[in-house]
């Protein structure tokens, strides 16, 4: 049986873009989705309430934002086209919803207001940078729509092919679990890759107001960034071809200095590859070699 409700919103985003004359721009990730019960089920997966305050990133037309908004306190749309957000106020408008408030700025490089929840379809080319700039801000969830290879680097397991940097930075800021794909085809237009959504709830492992803590989450970081650069070397051969990342120029320097505080539980760590240690093995990885590091970090 044919699903009107999803060709009613598929004709209601193409007459919004005939009648705007709106030409969208693949540079910022324009593919508005056009599928409505994934629209539903997303808004499920958030568990809105009207005491929520939801930050949307890349809200476009408004598809999710209209909706969002009968269920939550307030909606912040960050939106950096400035054609598609003066759309999205006039749509706001006509339809007299008074719980959005839209900033047209680069979501990047704007400070968010206070937010609970996080919902949205992200453009894909901010998909890193934007997933960690939302982990320095404090909220309860966040239901984010990504490019199905980013998703899965994401959901990655120890030495799965996937198995990534991303996947480690986030172990100790985020639990993240799979919620459904989304087909290409539930977009208008149809990009050229299917979609995932993914729900990140943080997990407060790491106290960043503790000093000690802090550093040796950044020293885990940085280890971690020279480790994926070589994920398929030997650990001691990954760190020493990424030197620069933990602060060595000299490669002679840092393998007399690694000798000098080898141990059986070191040699155990530096023999295996990037992509067979788990986040709790990096960590300690991390706290073996701090004190080697700590003028250089």
């Amino acid at each position: 049986m044919k699903d009107n409700t999803n060709t009613s919103l598929a004709k209601e985003t193409k007459n919004l873009l005939k009648k705007y004359d709106l030409k969208l721009k693949s540079s910022l990730g324009q593919n508005f989705l056009i599928d409505n019960n994934k629209r539903i089920q997303i808004i499920k997966f958030a568990e809105l309430s009207k005491k929520d305050t939801v930050l949307e990133i890349g809200p476009g037309i408004g598809t999710l934002s209209l909706e969002l908004a009968k269920h939550v306190s307030k909606l912040i749309c960050i939106e950096q086209d400035k054609r598609v957000a003066s759309i999205l106020e006039s749509r706001v408008e006509e339809n007299h919803i008074d719980n959005i408030e839209i900033i047209n700025d680069d979501a990047l490089k704007v400070e968010f207001d206070k937010f609970n929840k996080v919902v949205s379809n992200l453009p894909y080319q901010i998909s890193s940078p934007i997933t960690f700039k939302l982990l320095e801000y404090p909220f309860d969830r966040a239901v984010l729509m990504y490019q199905k290879e980013f998703a899965q680097r994401m959901l990655s397991a120890v030495g799965d092919k996937n198995y990534s940097r991303l996947y480690v930075m986030l172990a100790f800021k985020v639990n993240t679990e799979f919620l459904m794909d989304v087909p290409k085809e539930c977009f208008m237009p149809k990009p050229k890759v299917d979609s995932a959504v993914v729900k990140l709830i943080p997990n407060h492992k790491f106290n960043m107001e503790n000093k000690e803590e802090k550093q040796l989450f950044e020293d885990y970081e940085k280890i971690a960034k020279a480790l994926f650069q070589h994920k398929n070397k030997k650990s001691e051969n990954a760190l020493i071809n990424s030197r620069h990342e933990i602060g060595y120029n000299d490669k002679k320097e840092l393998k007399i200095k690694l000798e000098d505080i080898k141990n059986d539980k070191l040699n155990k760590l530096l023999n295996k590859r990037p992509i067979n240690l788990s986040p709790e093995e990096i960590l300690d990885l991390t706290r073996l070699l701090q004190e080697l590091f700590k003028n250089k970090f």
